[in-house]
């Protein structure tokens, strides 16, 4: 067979699956199977991949994923997260569009506690959004900063959607983790400055509320030294110990769930319906996520087995494109697929083709590797289909769908921005991970 007939009926099956509706794992299972029988010996291929199947899962990189999103869960589930977000808006005060602004820095701050972009868009559109909405905001901007910030969480560590790419792809984990802090403050900070903007220069989008003016500072600042600056240490715990040098992203994982715990703990907010709540839906999330890895990775090695990969690989670099022009194609490809496909599939359609192509063409690998999570968080952010945009669909459901994808246009402009200036300054990207090499 062909590797045009070969990519084609691969990477061709795996889109009709996805259209037809079948979940990304179930998916990537049938073509698997298809392309195990044809590609890789009949019974005997399919053993052979049943066998690549346990391997891929048995690496100790993937340890972190389950530790990440537990210490999300425990915050989550044990009303902390709440509570510092509560202690941030007491904080602000006198600022336009105060309430967007608290979205914007507490999401900032819970984006370095949870490792989730999804349960960060919930947590906090299903608390200040209502509220923003009742004193009179427009939908768009009681919307827009919450979706916006929600996805920086899969840049700030822990991020459980960078240790996925980080295994899948074989580039520096703990690198990438502490690469994406820089970008993704800097996000924020210009997410922080459209939102004042917009409050000054359009003041019917958001209300005159001035929060608590008349309290002294020391009365704001007490909740916020209390509810927040502790916890701010699980984040210190994650990434000072891999800046450090003293651990692995496993071993800073593992010192990060600990953290929470201790947290909660310490907190009086530790329960037995906490701890089962919070393990609960670590375990679903991560098997979720394990059983879509299973899933690429069978899938990546039956496409290279298959030529396709080989053959497409050859016809690209027979353009002779340098490896700016290279990269700019490769993130062009994931922002247009950001638009009707998720995260997770973005990475294992395309690494098996764009990372021979950039490893010829001596590309940094951190560098590539963090600006595809820039391209995936806009995707998660783009209509039609972006992940975020149907999380905050969920939480508020009387809101037109039309708003949310209006909401979000600004924001993913600024994260564009953000992702042109990774491109054409690398030290902005690599700055951080040069401290650990």
């Amino acid at each position: 067979m062909s590797w045009e007939l070969a990519l084609l009926l691969m990477c061709g099956g795996l889109c009709a699956f996805f259209a037809l509706g079948l979940p990304v794992a179930l998916a990537f299972l049938a073509i698997n199977m298809i392309g195990g029988w044809i590609f890789l010996g009949g019974e005997a291929g399919l053993a052979q991949m049943m066998r690549n199947t346990a391997i891929s899962i048995s690496s100790v990189s993937l340890t972190p994923i389950p530790m990440f999103i537990l210490m999300g869960a425990l915050l989550f589930h044990s009303g902390l997260a709440f509570r510092a977000i509560t202690a941030v808006e007491r904080l602000l005060t006198g600022l336009p569009g105060r309430l967007a602004c608290v979205s914007v820095v507490g999401g900032t701050i819970f984006s370095g506690l949870s490792g989730s972009s999804i349960a960060n868009t919930a947590l906090l559109g299903s608390t200040l959004s209502p509220d923003m909405m009742k004193r009179g905001y427009h939908p768009t901007l009681a919307m827009g900063p919450i979706m916006a910030v929600g996805g920086i969480a899969s840049l700030i560590p822990p991020s459980a959607i960078t240790v996925m790419l980080g295994s899948l792809s074989g580039i520096s984990i703990s690198a990438m983790l502490i690469g994406g802090i820089l970008p993704g403050l800097l996000m924020a900070a210009g997410f922080f400055a459209y939102v004042i903007l917009r409050a000054v220069f359009d003041p019917t989008s958001a209300p005159v509320d001035p929060g608590a003016v008349g309290v002294p500072l020391v009365q704001r600042l007490l909740p916020f030294l209390r509810d927040v600056v502790p916890l701010l240490a699980i984040f210190v715990c994650v990434v000072g110990s891999m800046l450090g040098g003293v651990a692995t992203p496993t071993e800073s994982a593992a010192l990060g769930a600990l953290a929470s715990s201790i947290a909660v703990a310490a907190y009086g907010r530790m329960s037995v319906a906490v701890l089962r709540k919070a393990a609960v839906e670590t375990a679903m999330i991560s098997v979720a996520l394990l059983f879509i890895l299973v899933g690429s990775t069978t899938f990546a090695q039956i496409l290279s087995f298959s030529g396709g990969v080989r053959g497409f690989v050859e016809v690209v670099a027979g353009l002779g494109l340098s490896p700016g022009w290279l990269v700019l194609a490769m993130l062009v490809v994931w922002l247009a697929l950001g638009t009707f496909l998720e995260e997770v599939s973005m990475m294992v359609i395309t690494l098996p083709f764009f990372l021979p192509m950039a490893q010829a063409a001596g590309v940094d690998m951190v560098w590539l590797g963090l600006m595809m999570l820039v391209a995936i968080q806009i995707g998660m952010l783009s209509p039609p289909f972006g992940m975020l945009l149907m999380v905050m669909q969920g939480v508020s459901p009387a809101t037109p769908m039309a708003t949310i994808y209006r909401a979000t246009l600004p924001f993913i402009g600024i994260e564009t921005a953000v992702l042109a200036l990774m491109f054409l300054v690398p030290p902005l990207a690599l700055w951080l991970p040069h401290l650990i090499r």
